[in-house]
C-alpha cells in the first residue's frame, strides 16, 4: 500500500524523518521528506527511477520519531516493488549469492538443513516447540566474514537442550523471505512463506522460536498481513529465554577478565520494529559480576549496522558501521553483544578495516560460555 490519504493530509513536512536518518548524515542528497513530498506532488516517477529508494535502510529510525506516524519503511518497500517493474533494481552485495540461495529454496529442492545439528544436540520432527533456524548456517559458507552464524544456531540448540527442551527442526524449512520482501520481490517472499507455513503446520508446533530478528518480524508482522492469523505462537528466542531460563535451574559462572565490560547492539528489526529491548539485557544480567555499559544511542535511538537485505553495501554503510564500533569502544566495553547475525557480520567485516580491539559476539554463544552445566538434563 502507498501512504494513506490521512497520512498525506497530516504530513507536516517537519523534516524529522530526514533529520533522524543515518543515511542522510552521510549522503546529503538522501531525504525521506523529499521522497514523500515528490510522491504527494504526483511525481512518483522521480522516486521510482532514482537510486535513493534503494539507499534506505528501512531501519525505522524515522518512523518511530514521526509525529504523524508515517511508516516510511513500508513506503520504501512498496515503491521498490513498483521500481522493479520499471527496471530499477538494487545493487546486490556478495554477487547476489544470498539472493540465489533464497530463490532456489522456492523450488522443491532436497535439503540437508539439519546435518550440522546432529553432532550438536537433540531435535525432533514433530512437537510443540519449533526452532526456526533460518539462513544463518548458509552465511558462514557464503560470506567472507560469516561472523560465526552457525555457531549462533548451535548455541541456541544446546541452550534449549540444557533447559530440557528438544525442539522441532525441519529439513523442509526455507528462508523466511525477509530479504526478498524488503527488496521489492513479493512473489519470492510469498512462495517461501507458503512452504514454511506448510512445514510448521506439519510439525504440529504450537510455538515457533526465532533466533534471527528478521525471521521473527517477518512471521510476527508480515506473513499475517499476507496469509492471515497464524495457527501458532511466534516468539523471539530472547523473549522465551528471558521468561523461562531463570526458572530452569541453570546457574552461571562469573564473567571473565578476557570479556571485560560488555555493551549491546539493538538490531533494528528486534528493537524499533518489534519493541524488544529488555529481554536481551535481562539475559546478560544473569551472568554474575557482569559490567554492562550502555552506548549513548540505544533502544529506539540505536544506530543501524549499515545495510539490510544484502543490498546496497556502500561506503555509506561502512561509515555507519565504523561509527557504531567507535561508539561501542567509547563505552569502555571490550565485548559487543548482538542478537542479530547480520549485525555481527557487518560489524565484524567493518572491524577488519580498523585497529579497534573489540570482541563481537552473539548473545547465545556468550550465555553458553558462562552457563554452568552438571549434566542432569542432557
Amino acid at each position: 500500500m502507498k501512504l494513506s490519504q490521512e497520512q498525506i493530509n497530516y504530513c507536516m513536512e517537519c523534516g524529522v524523518c530526514t533529520g533522524s536518518c543515518p543515511v542522510s548524515r552521510v549522503l546529503p542528497t538522501f531525504s525521506p521528506r523529499q521522497m514523500i513530498k515528490r510522491t504527494l506532488m504526483d511525481r512518483d516517477e522521480t522516486v521510482l527511477q532514482g537510486r535513493e529508494l534503494w539507499a534506505c535502510l528501512t531501519c525505522a529510525r524515522c518512523s518511530v520519531r514521526c509525529p504523524v506516524q508515517i511508516d516510511f519503511p513500508e513506503f520504501a518497500r512498496t515503491h521498490r516493488e513498483l521500481a522493479r517493474k520499471e527496471g530499477n533494481l538494487p545493487h546486490l552485495t556478495h554477487h547476489g549469492t544470498l539472493q540465489a540461495i533464497s530463490s532456489l529454496q522456492t523450488r522443491n529442492v532436497k535439503q540437508h538443513r539439519t546435518d550440522w545439528a546432529k553432532e550438536v544436540g537433540k531435535f525432533q520432527p514433530t512437537g510443540d516447540i519449533f526452532y526456526f533456524v533460518g539462513c544463518a548456517p548458509y552465511f558462514d559458507v557464503a560470506l567472507p566474514f560469516g561472523g560465526g552464524s552457525l555457531e549462533t544456531a548451535k548455541s541456541i540448540l544446546v541452550i534449549l537442550n540444557r533447559m530440557g527442551i528438544v525442539p522441532v527442526m525441519s529439513e523442509d524449512e526455507r528462508c523466511c523471505g525477509h530479504d526478498a520482501l524488503w527488496s521489492g520481490d513479493e512473489a519470492t517472499f510469498r512462495k517461501l512463506a507458503e512452504k514454511n507455513l506448510e512445514a510448521i503446520r506439519a510439525s504440529g508446533a504450537k510455538t515457533v522460536l526465532f533466533g534471527c530478528p528478521e525471521g521473527y518480524t517477518t512471521f510476527k508482522h508480515q506473513i499475517p498481513k499476507h496469509f492471515g492469523k497464524l495457527p501458532f505462537e511466534v516468539l523471539h528466542i530472547t523473549e522465551f529465554l528471558a521468561q523461562e531460563l531463570p526458572g530452569a535451574g541453570i546457574s552461571f559462572l562469573p564473567v571473565s577478565d578476557e570479556d571485560g565490560a560488555v555493551t549491546y547492539q539493538d538490531p533494528c528489526r528486534l528493537g524499533r520494529n518489534a519493541g524488544i529491548y529488555e529481554p536481551p539485557r535481562d539475559l546478560l544480567k544473569l551472568i554474575p559480576e557482569i559490567r554492562f555499559e550502555e552506548m549513548g544511542r540505544n533502544r529506539e535511538n540505536a544506530l543501524c549496522c549499515g545495510t539490510s537485505a544484502w543490498i546496497e553495501c556502500t561506503k555509506c554503510s561502512k561509515s555507519m558501521q565504523i561509527e557504531r564500533l567507535e561508539e561501542a569502544v567509547g563505552t569502555g566495553a571490550r565485548t559487543l553483544i548482538t542478537t542479530c547475525p547480520k549485525c555481527r557480520i557487518h560489524l565484524t567485516c567493518a572491524q577488519h578495516d580498523t585497529d579497534m580491539n573489540l570482541n563481537i559476539a552473539d548473545l547465545y554463544t556468550f550465555l553458553l560460555k558462562y552457563m554452568e552445566f552438571k549434566g542432569e538434563k542432557e
